[in-house]
């Protein structure tokens, strides 16, 4: 697990002191070593910041050459079948001279080209230089686990692990992207593929491009999420095949030359990973996050995750985090934060706990919702489906009935109710709905109304893998959703906030339940495991179910008292005129707005 930076430069350009300033801005991502490669006759720069979690010999180090000197590659991820692999090319014929994963991918790719995407196991992004044939690879895996962003300058292109790496070159402006912002505020993070910046753009999740002196190739897609979902053979029974599917993810996401700790909530994810991991004979040790604000409620992990711990003889240790611990951390937490949004202190905080016990890597049970049909998203959104299409089947119904829905969400205090006639009446409208933080026509009252209408325009003509994917996935609601589900909050809030939280304490989190191999087997089948249900897939899945407490508690999510912290900081953030039940989340939108500099003033210039 690292960060890196690179850059091809044009015109015999050397870009060396931008991609050091890069690499440095990554700092905390890889504490263990750095490098830095130049070629000065064709201006490719490679370097990189290495947290050592396999084959930790400095022989590992980056940028690594291959044996003949042809190819250099940094990488930032891990790849799970690596030994796999190292079989392979042995067999091959290719010598190796580590043990490490990195050589793994360089010799593959050398060997297979970019056809070896395919049969890389783990969370990955890279950029290989061919000193021959003066290209570049650059490589994302396929849920987009690691990020991977691109920027294209007078001086040549830029690409690095994390946005404000790229900004730290000095040569990108901060411009505020009216797509980014308005996704933002629609969303609650920045949808792909924006940034939050104009001109630095994500490699799309499971693709790859091609750059050279003459630009950058269109994206090359090897691996899609939202078509995994698409019904197939039902072969076996799906509890036999989720235990297994299960075990094989978990035993896989394991391998490491370090000690891997699991963050341990009162969830079922989390939970079914730790047995799992007990199973498969790896000591470990759990932690959980605890705040004052929660004891005694249902939002409190610690009664779940003690007895879990003690049913699989797992060492638990509880993190208390503070009030106080928050308001200190504030500043670390926003200069942390890749891309503004209104996620990712829970993960700060656990990786932080996880981080003081002396780990460098930790399993956590993100995906598990969006796997197995977990959120109430997975019931509301085909039902607001349903309704939307029936209200806009004609004008005339839609114009007589949406003064009654303009009512129903004044006397019932449910705002979104008013937009169920103009948003539903499309799956991804419906979605919007569900997930939307803002709705369109909220937006003019924090945004400037250009800014809104060249954002909304942006994110309307943007590519989409899920809206794609419906027309293969008709006549499955839970599987439309799990597309959506997947390639949006998953991939646009859940793993990005994941990554930046994690890394800024030198921490590998690594999610067994996305998986893309777990995918092929359990996505076809999603419809399959939600009728049965989460609860009894998981209890039987273990040797040593599941405390009952555990599978029978409702479902609260990875939570901290945000709401409480909020207003005892008196900290405001813009909110909507004439909205009086605005959730802590718009609040701290704007917190994170300000630490961002994105007001809408700045946003307008």
């Amino acid at each position: 697990m690292c960060g890196f930076a690179g850059a091809l430069a044009s015109d015999g350009q050397d870009l060396r002191d931008a991609v050091r300033r890069m690499n440095d801005r990554l700092r905390l991502r890889g504490p263990d070593a750095e490098g830095l490669w130049h070629e000065p006759e064709s201006g490719a720069c490679l370097a990189n910041r290495r947290l050592a979690i396999i084959d930790l010999d400095p022989r590992a180090n980056q940028p690594f050459h291959s044996a003949d000197g042809r190819h250099v590659i940094a990488y930032n991820g891990e790849i799970y079948n690596y030994r796999d692999i190292r079989e392979e090319l042995i067999a091959a014929g290719v010598v190796l001279r580590t043990t490490s994963d990195t050589e793994a991918i360089l010799e593959l790719v050398r060997l297979r080209g970019a056809d070896a995407l395919r049969s890389l196991r783990g969370m990955f992004a890279f950029a290989i230089w061919d000193r021959v044939e003066r290209r570049m690879l650059l490589a994302r895996d396929p849920y987009g686990i690691k990020p991977l962003y691109l920027a294209h300058t007078a001086k040549g292109l830029l690409f690095s692990s994390q946005v404000k790496s790229i900004v730290a070159s000095g040569l990108v402006r901060a411009e505020v992207d009216p797509a980014g912002l308005v996704g933002l505020h629609l969303w609650g993070s920045v949808p792909e593929p924006f940034t939050i910046y104009r001109g630095i753009r994500p490699v799309p999740a499971g693709c790859y491009v091609m750059a050279d002196a003459r630009g950058v190739s269109a994206p090359q897609r090897f691996a899609n999420i939202a078509n995994s979902f698409v019904s197939g053979a039902s072969d076996g029974d799906i509890v036999d095949v989720v235990r297994a599917a299960l075990t094989d993810s978990v035993r896989a996401h394991i391998v490491s030359d370090v000690p891997v700790a699991v963050l341990l909530s009162g969830g079922m994810d989390s939970s079914t990973i730790a047995g799992l991991m007990v199973e498969q004979g790896q000591k470990t040790e759990s932690v959980t996050v605890a705040f004052r604000e929660f004891a005694g409620s249902a939002q409190d992990e610690t009664v779940r995750s003690g007895l879990t711990a003690k049913a699989f003889g797992i060492e638990n240790t509880v993190r208390n985090v503070t009030l106080a611990e928050f308001e200190g951390d504030l500043p670390a937490i926003l200069d942390a934060m890749d891309q503004p949004s209104i996620d990712g202190i829970n993960t700060w905080f656990a990786s932080k706990a996880v981080a003081e016990r002396g780990y460098k890597v930790v399993l956590s049970g993100i995906g598990g919702d969006e796997l197995f049909g977990g959120y109430s998203s997975f019931q509301t959104v085909p039902q607001a489906y349903r309704v939307g299409r029936m209200l806009n089947a004609s004008g005339a119904v839609r114009r007589v009935t949406q003064p009654a829905f303009d009512l129903g969400a004044r006397w019932l205090n449910q705002p979104k109710l008013a937009h169920l006639p103009r948003l539903a009446g499309t799956f991804s409208g419906a979605y919007l709905l569900r997930r939307g933080l803002m709705m369109p026509d909220e937006l003019e009252h924090v945004l400037p109304r250009s800014i809104v209408r060249e954002g909304l325009a942006a994110l309307a003509g943007a590519e989409d893998e899920a809206t794609a994917a419906e027309p293969l996935l008709s006549g499955d609601p839970v599987a439309c959703v799990a597309a959506y589900e997947s390639t949006h909050y998953l991939r646009n809030q859940l793993l990005r906030d994941s990554d930046w939280a994690s890394m800024a304490h030198s921490l590998e989190l690594r999610t067994p339940i996305v998986d893309w191999t777990l995918l092929q087997t359990l996505g076809p089948r999603i419809a399959e495991s939600a009728r049965i249900g989460r609860s009894s897939l998981f209890y039987r899945a273990l040797k040593v179910p599941l405390p009952k407490t555990v599978t029978s508690a409702p479902k609260t999510g990875f939570g901290i008292p945000m709401r409480q912290w909020l207003d005892a900081l008196k900290l405001k953030g813009d909110v909507a005129p004439g909205d009086h039940a605005v959730p802590w989340a718009r609040r701290w939108l704007g917190v994170v707005g300000h630490g961002f500099n994105l007001e809408p003033e700045t946003a307008a210039a």
